[in-house]
């Protein structure tokens, strides 16, 4: 699949540890801001729901300036992907050494259904900030966090259809936090929960 920075990417000859998401890499001082930076930002979010809640709001509860909280994280989208980074570490880590099923030594199709349940337990977790960091500009899903982890995840688990990588992205797209947001009101977790492990067993 050619590179294209406004869309999916393929992964194929990528080791899937080398696309987990790297924990930053920074000063002392920065990292004290943005400690306090994401930890305003998480307790606003929960007091006030993602929307309600502005950059400059942020900046006064964490003590940084507006400048330094711009330059770090860009905008809320870049905020909200910087909250979610330490969350797609931990299902990571599970999926690369955690037990099974989500974890090795389960078959394929066992893990493939224990990653769905996960990503969907960590994306209801965080749906409004998930949805946020997808939606930010177009494309967004496909550069940020830890999508080309988990599109080489699910493309080693697919072994029936002929393209795996685009059958990868399919599943993926049920999962994308705009598209759960708008079916949950209509047909609740439990069925859409058992609809998107359905899918999953249908494209194995």
């Amino acid at each position: 699949m050619p590179e294209n920075s406004n869309g999916p990417q393929s992964a194929s000859a990528t080791p899937l540890e080398l696309l987990r998401t790297p924990p930053p890499r920074e000063r002392a001082d920065a990292a004290r801001n943005r400690a306090a930076v994401l930890e305003a930002a998480a307790r606003l979010f929960a007091e006030h729901g993602v929307a309600a809640v502005s950059m400059d709001q942020v900046a006064a509860a964490a003590g940084v300036g507006k400048g330094t909280l711009f330059r770090r994280f860009g905008d809320k989208a870049g905020l909200a992907s910087a909250l979610l980074d330490a969350r797609e570490r931990v299902l990571q880590e599970a999926i690369l050494s955690g037990p099974p099923p989500l974890g090795p030594g389960a078959p394929a199709a066992d893990r493939l259904a224990a990653f769905v349940d996960a990503y969907l337990d960590y994306l209801l977790e965080h749906l409004d900030l998930v949805r946020m960091s997808e939606t930010a500009s177009p494309g967004a899903r496909y550069r940020i966090g830890a999508y080309r982890f988990w599109h080489r995840h699910v493309t080693l688990l697919l072994d029936g259809p002929p393209d795996p990588e685009h059958a990868a992205h399919a599943l993926l797209a049920a999962l994308a936090a705009e598209h759960v947001a708008a079916l949950l009101p209509d047909l609740g977790e439990r069925r859409v929960r058992a609809g998107l492990r359905h899918l999953a067993t249908r494209l194995r």
